[in-house]
């Protein structure tokens, strides 16, 4: 009896292998807001993490977090906000500009650290609508990879984490609206 139930347990195990194999490893989520603000303004806010306790949902869950802004001066390509939050969800990592084309785009990576190792990235671009109304849109990349995949079945990653993008979207416009 007690090997038939290893057998059902190691055939359970291996089809659960098998089925992640032919899973999505990488997720894409975009939010968008418009923002009642200069592309300039806008662009100028979010490239400095100086501004990220203003904004930033994730950091905003723990008044205690423990901010560093490191690497090239801050705003620009290599310059890096280090975090530190006992909040499960604020966690511990580091928000990185990689690249920044002037009121266009900031390219990020997010290297997450506790309570779960994952790297994402984030690119930021900013359309103008008009002289003082800015498009803001977040795109946001990251994955699982195999076997860990397997529970991507079972995550809405769209409204986990989409939910927490779009709040921190909101809190922009709010910041640059006042």
């Amino acid at each position: 009896m007690l090997i038939k139930i290893l057998g059902v347990i190691i055939a359970i195990i291996v089809v659960v292998l098998v089925v992640a194999l032919f899973l999505k490893k990488k997720y894409t989520l975009t939010r968008q807001i418009t923002i009642n603000s200069p592309v300039e303004d806008v662009y100028d806010y979010i490239r400095f993490h100086k501004n990220q306790p203003y904004y930033n949902n994730w950091l905003r869950l723990d008044p205690d977090v423990n901010i560093e802004i490191k690497g090239q001066p801050d705003g620009g390509p290599g310059s890096i906000l280090f975090f530190e939050s006992k909040n499960k969800k604020a966690g511990t990592g580091e928000w990185e500009n990689t690249r920044l084309v002037e009121n266009e785009r900031i390219e990020c990576e997010l290297r997450f650290m506790r309570p779960y190792q994952f790297t994402a990235t984030a690119i930021l671009y900013f359309k103008p609508v008009d002289a003082d109304v800015t498009d803001l849109v977040w795109e946001y990349n990251s994955g699982m990879n195999w076997p860990m995949n397997i529970m991507l079945l079972f995550m809405d990653m769209d409204k986990i984490i989409g939910t927490d993008i779009e709040t921190t979207l909101k809190n922009i416009k709010q910041q640059l609206e006042k």
